[in-house]
Order: structure tokens, then sequence, then C-alpha cells
């Protein structure tokens, strides 16, 4: 074994088997995924009912306003490029780093961490199934930045996206437990201000993109807070 190798393994908190059955809980996520991906795909007509009944939901109480946030977005190439990035890196870079970050740093706060995350993202998986949703920017009211502007777009991963997964947004949901978990972990005060302010812009870019409604995100904050609930819910006290 390498100095480097052997250095790092000292430095693992439960040892290398530990370490890598985490990683095979995402990948079992992620077949999960797949599963409600496929279940999904089958419902295209209620996917764009479904769609439509938000938008006019949103239209009759005057809350139709990511048509405007787009038209901002569309106007600079720099929020172009921005919003294009955080929306694909997200959901997952972002997730996979900061739980690592965690596992490494803060591992007595990893376990709630990322069980929080897994409830989240099972809760929302259901509802894929159950509500399948089409996004914005598949109606004409929207714009379909990234396929305008990015060299990645849902067409050229269609084969790892699920298309009509629009409620609830699990961009929001991830973006709002990362923010929280990061801003109470880390210790610098300026740094705590930085993860609080990730969610919101996660949630401007999701909008602004034409991936999600604000419904969507209100949703995926919900689940959120549900799965936080559940995780951080007092045991019961044996009698």
């Amino acid at each position: 074994m390498s100095e480097y190798a052997a250095t790092l393994s000292r430095r693992l908190p439960r040892g290398w088997g530990h370490l890598a059955f985490q990683f095979a809980i995402w990948m079992g996520f992620y077949g999960a995924y797949q599963l409600a991906r496929g279940a999904a795909d089958r419902d295209v007509v209620e996917a764009f009912h479904n769609g439509r009944s938000i938008i006019d939901f949103q239209r009759n109480m005057g809350t139709l306003f990511e048509p405007a946030l787009q038209r901002v977005v569309e106007g600079s190439t720099l929020l172009i490029d921005l919003t294009a990035a955080t929306y694909w890196l997200s959901q997952f870079a972002v997730v996979g780093l900061t739980l690592l970050w965690a596992y490494f740093f803060r591992h007595e706060a990893f376990p709630r961490f990322r069980n929080t995350l897994i409830v989240a993202n099972l809760i929302g998986l259901a509802l894929y199934v159950l509500v399948p949703t089409a996004p914005p920017r598949m109606f004409p009211e929207f714009t379909d930045t990234l396929a305008n502007h990015s060299a990645v777009n849902h067409q050229s991963v269609a084969a790892l996206a699920n298309p009509y997964a629009a409620m609830p947004s699990l961009h929001s949901t991830d973006a709002l437990i990362v923010a929280v978990a990061m801003a109470l972990l880390v210790r610098s005060r300026p740094v705590k201000v930085l993860w609080l302010l990730w969610a919101p812009w996660v949630w401007f870019a999701v909008m602004s993109t034409g991936n999600h409604y604000w419904l969507d995100v209100a949703a995926g904050m919900a689940v959120a807070g549900v799965a936080a609930l559940l995780v951080f819910r007092p045991l019961p006290r044996r009698a």
C-alpha cells in the first residue's frame, strides 16, 4: 500500500468497507430512480395534463412569474451559463461532494444528513410515479433555456433523465437539505451565509431554465421538511 493510501486509510472514520457501503447505497438509489423513471414514462398524457393544470392554477392565482424570470436570464450570457451549470451540477455533484465532506470531517452528523437526503428522494420518486408532470419547458408559454443555449441538455442525457419529473422539484429538495446541513456544520460565518444562499439560488436556476414551476419548488421544500421530521424525530422512550 502506498504512503498516500495508508494515510487516507488512517483518516477513514470507519474503514474502507463502510465507505464502500455508502457508495453502494447511492447506486441502489440510482436503480430506484431508473425504475421510477420507467413508470413515469408510461403516463405521458397524464404528465402533460398535470403540467397544464399547474400552469392554469398559477395563472389563475396571478403567480405565473417563471416566464419573466426566463426573460431575465435570456438577456445575460453569464446568467445562462451559471443557471445551466447549477442545474446540472447541484443535484448530484454538489450533493455528492458535500456528503463526502461530511463523511470525512463531520462524521457524527453524516448519518442523519445522508438519511434525510435518501428519505426525501424516495418520497420524491414515489410522487413522480403517482403524479408524473411535464416541466414548463415542454409548454409554449416557456423557453427551454438548456436546449437553446447549453451544450448539455435533456436530449443529450435522455437515457439518464426522467422527462416528466417536475413535481416535486428534487433539485430544490436537495438544495435545501444541503444548504441547511452545511450551514450548521461549517464553522465560518461567511461560509454559513453562502450555504444558506445556495438553496434560493438553485430555486431560481431551476425555474429560470424552464425546468420547474414555483409550485414544484414549494413542493420540494415541503418534501425536505417531511424528510427532516422523519429522520430527526425523537426516538420513543422505553418504559
